[in-house]
């Protein structure tokens, strides 16, 4: 099989030459080219028929959301990565990127970073979202698993939302959140794997599109209907019961599947606080993050969603929970929310109807 092209188009030497050299240590990976500017990637792109390309944000004359926002009219499946800082505006950026139809993101190496340190995290990160989004990375998922869900039907009212997802994951939620009613009658907390920043921001955006009101976690906060709660970067997420209540908490133990927050902390602590209370959802993303966690939650009689793999950016997560934990029901992203509500307003109705006979 051929290496995977990459075209690298960033106005610093520097950081093009540190690509560069991070990409060459890849024997599956290939530097198609390189440019210093949107226009020059422009004319590049039908030259060298580049697999994907890295696109830096902040660069003179067409900038990275300009830049983008050409490639998409030209090349609507071509993956792009975008390359931003750790600030607020390369945050608010990204984000506003990835609505756009960027693919992924990669924030650059802070300035305290050593050169060594700075090829070590790149060559490890972006090779490996290279590598997935060409392709090169594929599920392992049984036929059997992917075309069935394994258990009876799930009874239990459910009193708690919890949804996983990374690569993809910033539009999925917007697809999702904002269909949720005002009324909607479950808490939701969700992990996405972003940096600091980027959870808060998210959030916002997120709460400006939505008819619940959506927000970063804080430790300690209760949790009540009508409100989304998003994993802060950098801390892991968990809820816990505190008499009558339950509450968000937050901590920084070691990252779990080379994230914090993570997913799996989440998912254990759902089913700990909740039991077959729980209406677990995993979303596009890379890697296997969420699949302890499922198997958790599915041993707990909870419920499970994935999405399908042809509505996922990357299907690494839902394929890895499908083969770890097997799924109520496997969704495009399109029937996520109404399945959530379907399911939601279901078990309340069973609920009472049982209630009523006892």
């Amino acid at each position: 099989m051929p290496p995977v092209r990459v075209l690298v188009v960033d106005d610093s030497v520097v950081v093009r030459k540190l690509l560069s050299e991070a990409l060459a240590s890849s024997p599956e990976i290939q530097l198609a080219g390189t440019a210093s500017s949107g226009a020059i990637a422009l004319a590049k792109i039908p030259q060298i028929n580049p697999d994907v390309i890295t696109l830096d944000i902040e660069m003179p004359g067409l900038n990275g959301i300009e830049t983008l926002t050409e490639i998409r009219k030209l090349y609507p499946k071509l993956p792009v990565i975008m390359f931003s800082t750790l600030t607020e505006q390369g945050a608010a950026i990204t984000l506003e990127a990835l609505s756009l139809g960027a693919s992924d993101y990669l924030t650059k190496p802070t300035n305290s970073a050593s050169l060594a340190d700075a090829m070590v995290q790149v060559r490890s990160d972006l090779t490996a979202k290279i590598l997935t989004l060409a392709g090169r990375v594929r599920s392992t998922v049984p036929l059997q698993l992917a075309t069935a869900a394994n258990r009876a039907p799930h009874s239990s009212e459910i009193e708690i939302l919890a949804i996983g997802t990374s690569t993809g994951g910033p539009n999925a939620l917007a697809e999702v959140i904002p269909q949720l009613p005002e009324n909607f009658r479950v808490p939701t907390v969700i992990v996405q794997h972003m940096p600091p920043l980027f959870t808060r921001l998210l959030a916002e955006r997120l709460d400006s599109q939505s008819q619940l009101s959506v927000h970063e976690a804080e430790a300690g906060t209760p949790l009540e209907p009508g409100h989304v709660w998003i994993a802060p970067g950098d801390y892991h997420m968990t809820v816990a019961r505190r008499g009558v209540k339950t509450v968000l908490a937050l901590n920084q133990d070691p990252p779990e599947n080379s994230c914090r927050p993570a997913v799996d902390p989440l998912f254990r602590s759902v089913a700990r606080a909740y039991g077959p209370h729980v209406l677990a959802v995993v979303m596009t993303g890379m890697g296997s993050d969420g699949a302890r966690g499922a198997a958790y939650i599915r041993e707990g009689g909870g419920a499970i969603l994935v999405q399908d793999e042809h509505s996922s950016v990357v299907w690494g997560m839902p394929g890895a929970v499908l083969q770890s934990a097997g799924a109520d029901k496997i969704c495009s992203l399109s029937e996520i929310s109404q399945e959530i509500l379907r399911r939601v307003s279901s078990s309340r109705t069973k609920a009472a109807i049982l209630s009523s006979r006892m």
